[in-house]
């Protein structure tokens, strides 16, 4: 009975680090970023399989005490370590396979400084289209340009000051053009996707446009479309 338990105590904490290292080890290089999704597709079968030991642990051996409370924790544990990929795949399911999104789907912006940083990325920065642009329609209709009541100058320092507080890095800025190149991390599986934001004299104020995109991967699990969202807004609040 004590073999059991520990079993439960093992696979609980393996399922965890699995969960953790998956996008710990993609961010800093150890592994390629298709063997740390696969790592965290499997720490949900191995999550899967910790909880039911420790039910079955908890049923059988009718522990006291602190190997109780070990087996309880074991068990939230599990029930984590399931609840995370199982929400990412449910995101996905839910959002269309696309990586490339943009506030303005006839004219998107362009990219040009952060071209020589994506010469290893598998994801082309030239806009796909209409089949694109049908599928974000659909998905993101919130996804729209932004209209600032000031001039463009004023707006591209709005611009710059609410992509800093994104935590994004600066890649290049043009305020005379209204051009603002940026690339963004995410923070656990340290994937790169790069951003552009246009600023155009509109209606005696400006119009600002955003294009998100990532560098790999089929799907964004709808990354780009809340990136944007949250840019504009932090935009709005920038004064």
């Amino acid at each position: 009975m004590k073999a059991l338990r520990a079993l439960a105590l093992l696979l609980a904490f393996a399922g965890m680090v699995m969960l953790a290292v998956s996008g710990i080890g993609t961010r800093i290089g150890v592994w390629h970023y298709r063997t740390g999704l696969s790592m965290l597709r499997y720490s949900a079968y191995v999550g899967i399989a910790a909880a039911v030991v420790c039910l079955v642990a908890l049923a059988v051996t009718r522990p006291r005490g602190g190997t109780r409370t070990a087996l309880v924790l074991g068990l939230l544990l599990s029930v984590l370590t399931v609840g995370v990929p199982y929400r990412f795949s449910q995101i996905a399911k839910r959002v269309p396979p696309i990586h490339d999104i943009t506030t303005d789907m006839v004219n998107p912006p362009a990219f040009v400084a952060v071209m020589a940083r994506r010469a290893s990325a598998t994801n082309a920065a030239e806009y796909a289209g209409d089949s694109v642009a049908a599928l974000q329609r659909a998905a993101y209709p919130e996804v729209q340009p932004l209209m600032l009541p000031v001039p463009p100058l004023a707006a591209f320092d709005r611009a710059v000051a609410a992509a800093k507080a994104m935590g994004w890095e600066i890649v290049a800025g043009d305020s005379p053009s209204g051009r603002l190149e940026a690339t963004a991390t995410t923070t656990w599986f340290g994937f790169k996707d790069d951003v552009v934001v246009r600023i155009r004299a509109a209606n005696e104020g400006s119009r600002v446009d955003v294009r998100s995109v990532s560098r790999v991967g089929r799907s964004d699990v709808g990354a780009n479309a809340a990136r944007i969202v949250r840019y504009l807004d932090e935009l709005q609040r920038q004064r």
